[in-house]
């Protein structure tokens, strides 16, 4: 099959097209042992792609931590709105972080410099799901759980299907596909609930049932592969 070289390596999960453009366009990239240039095409069972050392070198360079947030830290870099979360882990300040929770929600989050996982869990057509543990001061009932589980329209359009179930009196757990600012506390408001705590305790199969605010773990290569290709093999269609 004839595909454009960028489109190739990140549908694959090697690199970005932006990284792909930049490879290609510096000789870093071979095809048949030839420099092909951006928007060229391959055969994906026929030609051979090879890399430079600078190549290799920046893609072993590549990491990603998953860390514990605590509540009051922004999820950002910002320095003009009190602490961020580089301020709680200093030793990953090269990185980004992969999407947000809001200052005032704690629990897990990825920091990366690998745009592909990036892509993974934030592109437009990403299916990762994220689970959340939430607390209100007011009863939860099931008819808020099916609402929230069915879709709700906001100031911003209607969410996606959730899976929302309630825990006890007055917390409940739900999970999302999709991200929106500030969503589960709008939803919430939405059926006149009162959240008083907010965690983040699942990024698709990643979880840190032990983890405390200021813990983190570096995700494994094998559990990066899954990512991307969970991702792949489950874009959004329309």
């Amino acid at each position: 099959m004839l595909i454009r070289i960028e489109k190739y390596l990140s549908e694959e999960g090697i690199m970005s097209r932006r990284e792909a453009k930049r490879f290609l366009e510096s000789g870093d990239i071979k095809i048949n042992g030839n420099i092909p240039q951006p928007g060229d095409k391959i055969d994906t069972e026929k030609d051979v792609i090879t890399y430079s050392n600078k190549v290799q070198e920046i893609m072993n360079e590549k990491m990603t931590v998953l860390v514990y947030k605590p509540r009051g830290v922004l999820s950002s870099k910002d320095t003009d709105s009190g602490k961020n979360i580089f301020d709680v882990f200093k030793q990953f300040k090269d990185l980004n972080t992969v999407g947000r929770l809001d200052k005032e929600s704690e629990g897990l989050i990825l920091l990366s410099n690998d745009g592909m996982v990036t892509k993974a869990i934030t592109g437009k057509d990403h299916l990762i799901e994220k689970e959340y543990t939430v607390t209100v001061r007011e009863n939860v009932t099931p008819s808020m759980m099916k609402k929230m589980s069915v879709g709700m329209k906001l100031d911003d359009g209607w969410t996606l299907p959730a899976y929302a179930r309630k825990i006890d009196t007055h917390t409940f757990n739900i999970t999302l596909k999709e991200g929106r600012k500030h969503q589960i506390r709008r939803m919430a408001n939405e059926c006149k609930l009162t959240v008083e705590s907010l965690k983040r305790i699942r990024i698709h199969t990643m979880v840190a049932p032990r983890m405390l605010p200021g813990n983190f773990k570096k995700l494994t290569q094998a559990q990066i592969h899954e990512l991307k290709e969970f991702t792949k093999q489950n874009k959004k269609t329309a």
